[in-house]
């Protein structure tokens, strides 16, 4: 039996689209390779998964130069119908916050606006969140 802490590679919370969504946001101008580095998997399925991403309306993509810089749609629904109703920004705005490791990438985390996610719609989310959805204010 695993303990809690202990890594045994057989599942985590997340699926690799919820890890990049969360990179994104906390990083909005990082690269595919800071992406794959920080999400743990690779260049390529990460492609994969922004293209799903934004074909499915969670983010967009702005070329700027030879630069990607992505927004991330905090309206979004999630697609499980256990969730049915419920909005993705409060989860992310979560997610993003509690990385403390410094951020991978060309540009330092207090050159990048940092995203701030708020409540459009009246959800049970902020319930379920309390306090932890609250340092959060708006949406850059």
């Amino acid at each position: 039996m695993s303990h809690p802490g202990e890594r045994d590679g057989s599942w985590t919370l997340l699926t690799g689209h919820g890890h990049v969504l969360v990179e994104i946001t906390r990083n909005p101008g990082a690269r595919i390779r800071d992406i794959s580095a920080a999400a743990g998997i690779t260049e390529r399925t990460v492609q994969a998964i922004v293209a799903d991403l934004e074909a499915a309306g969670y983010l967009t993509r702005t070329r700027t130069g030879r630069r990607t810089r992505y927004s991330v749609n905090p309206d979004s629904s999630f697609r499980h119908p256990a969730q049915e109703g419920l909005r993705v920004g409060q989860l992310l705005a979560v997610l993003a916050a509690s990385g403390d490791a410094a951020e991978p990438g060309p540009a330092p985390a207090a050159a990048l606006p940092q995203p701030r996610l708020t409540t459009t719609t009246l959800d049970p989310a902020p319930q379920v969140l309390g306090a932890l959805a609250d340092p959060v204010a708006g949406w850059v």
